[in-house]
């Protein structure tokens, strides 16, 4: 499945979005499992949140499937790259866009 890239005004939204598509887990719960076991998930949807006026404020949310058909989000805020699993998951959505080209 190609993986969609969307734009929205809030966080909020974007989660909204997701749950009425099925992704109902909350992976930022089980950060340990994505950090140690990103092979076992796929990245379906990207959305982007950008702050009005600070680029800090950026966030983004992330549709995943696990290998077992699990749908869940997994957000990271500002900074929240440092996390492993927001590491994993980052290069997992450069990967994919490099694969596509």
């Amino acid at each position: 499945m190609d993986r969609q890239m969307y734009h929205y005004a809030t966080v909020s939204k974007a989660l909204q979005e997701l749950a009425e598509k099925g992704f109902t887990t909350d992976f930022n719960l089980e950060e340990e499992r994505i950090a140690h076991n990103a092979d076992d998930f796929t990245i379906e949807h990207i959305y982007r949140y950008e702050g009005e006026s600070d680029p800090g404020d950026e966030s983004t949310v992330y549709g995943i499937r696990s290998a077992k058909g699990e749908k869940g989000v997994f957000v990271v805020g500002p900074g929240g790259d440092e996390n492993d699993a927001a590491k994993r998951l980052l290069d997992m959505s450069i990967r994919g866009r490099i694969e596509q080209q």
